[in-house]
């Protein structure tokens, strides 16, 4: 075993660790124990003694601090989970050493091509190592990047005593991708004051501020009747579904919107004739927008509805996570630190906004604020997935540069 950020990087790409949105179990699916199990082994071999897998699938280890000043203690924490839009199942990583330029095609399936024009970072990949998949499945950039990235970052800490700095808490969650990735987090376990993601995109990049997201689940029961007696009093729910995603804004779908536009989006659609349920997510920087965009879809709801008057409707907004940057407002020691890190591992940092969510969304109003740092990936929940060797390596140099940054300003 060699502990480079690239070996364990591919090492932890081939365990498949897809979580299932439709489990009820935590975990949601078993098979992402069995990473835990790997990474648990890996950090007592690091010499981190209290690493260790619990029962819901986390994994908390600490770094001991090396300091006499009183230090913050922080925690750097990725997840162990793929998405579930895309196997995870038989990766097989493919690295182009040395990079020239031009588009990938992937050996697996040459219809998949990841181009230069669609994904323009690969500009700043000129001689780089870059890892892909072979074009079959995702990679897992999202999030064994972060992984391997804490990791190495780890082993790095505790064999150069002669870097100071705090207690140092490590946290590896599942089912981020299906939205529960800390809802068994055990938070007085952890200890930690304060906590960073290693989830994002492009080197240099910090994150402070993400979505606000709700979900919306609309039940439809309609009039059944035999087709044949059906004139004037049959309703039909999947015709009453189809009228509600027909009348959707289109400019406020996914696919016409950037920045800080949010959206409302159908991700799921059954039924019969007699009932049909729809399944949305609601996105927006504020609270205020996700009020009006809710607002708006119950007022189609009820639009269409006013067309079936046997037929009525259940509409339910479920909470999923807030803007991070709220939070993080109140302490901006947490991403003044970050900034300085990626400066002092030689990049010129960018602080920007997710057009999505991480595990540091809900850690932040769960008392544990949490921006997100780059962790190098890009494509994420596709087999157009990639990552670069060097892009890893500055993260690793990011987290031992910012575990250094919280000790000197301490």
């Amino acid at each position: 075993m060699t502990d480079t950020v690239l070996d364990r990087f591919l090492r932890y790409v081939v365990i498949d660790t897809q979580s299932d949105p439709a489990s009820s179990t935590q975990p949601t699916t078993e098979k992402q124990k069995d990473l835990g199990r790997v990474l648990v082994d890996e950090l007592l071999k690091i010499g981190l003694a209290d690493a260790h897998l619990d029962e819901h699938g986390y994994v908390y280890a600490t770094i001991p601090g090396n300091s006499d000043k009183a230090v913050p203690v922080i925690c750097f924490c990725s997840h162990m989970d793929t998405a579930p839009d895309f196997s995870g199942t038989g990766v097989r990583p493919q690295i182009i050493r040395n990079y020239v330029g031009g588009d990938i095609q992937l050996v697996g399936d040459p219809s998949r091509v990841i181009r230069v024009s669609e994904h323009p970072e690969l500009n700043n990949q000129l001689g780089n190592d870059i890892v892909t998949t072979d074009g079959t499945t995702l990679l897992g950039a999202d999030d064994k990047a972060g992984l391997a990235e804490i990791m190495t970052a780890a082993q790095v800490l505790v064999d150069n005593r002669e870097i100071r700095h705090g207690t140092i808490k490590i946290l590896f969650t599942p089912d981020e991708e299906v939205g529960r990735g800390v809802n068994k987090v055990d938070l007085r376990k952890l200890g930690a004051d304060f906590a960073y993601t290693m989830d994002g995109e492009t080197s240099g990049h910090i994150e402070d501020e993400t979505f606000s997201a709700d979900g919306v689940e609309i039940a439809i029961s309609g009039v059944a009747i035999h087709p044949g007696f059906a004139k004037d009093r049959m309703e039909n729910a999947i015709k009453i579904a189809g009228a509600i995603i027909d009348r959707l804004p289109k400019e406020m779908a996914p696919e016409t919107t950037e920045g800080k536009q949010g959206f409302i989006h159908p991700t799921g659609v059954t039924g019969s004739m007699e009932r049909a349920s729809l399944s949305l997510i609601i996105r927006d920087f504020t609270d205020k927008g996700l009020v009006e965009k809710e607002t708006m879809l119950e007022a189609i709801v009820k639009e269409v509805m006013a067309g079936y008057p046997g037929s009525t409707y259940h509409f339910q907004v479920k909470e999923q996570y807030r803007n991070m940057k709220v939070v993080l407002d109140r302490h901006p020691e947490i991403v003044d630190n970050a900034i300085e890190a990626v400066r002092r591992a030689g990049m010129t940092p960018v602080r920007g906004s997710i057009r999505g969510g991480t595990d540091g969304s809900r850690l932040s109003f769960m008392g544990l604020p949490c921006p997100n740092i780059f962790a190098g990936g890009h494509a994420f929940h596709s087999p157009l997935e990639w990552v670069s060797r060097q892009d890893m390596e500055k993260a690793v140099k990011t987290i031992v540069e910012l575990a250094k940054v919280w000790e000197e300003r301490a």
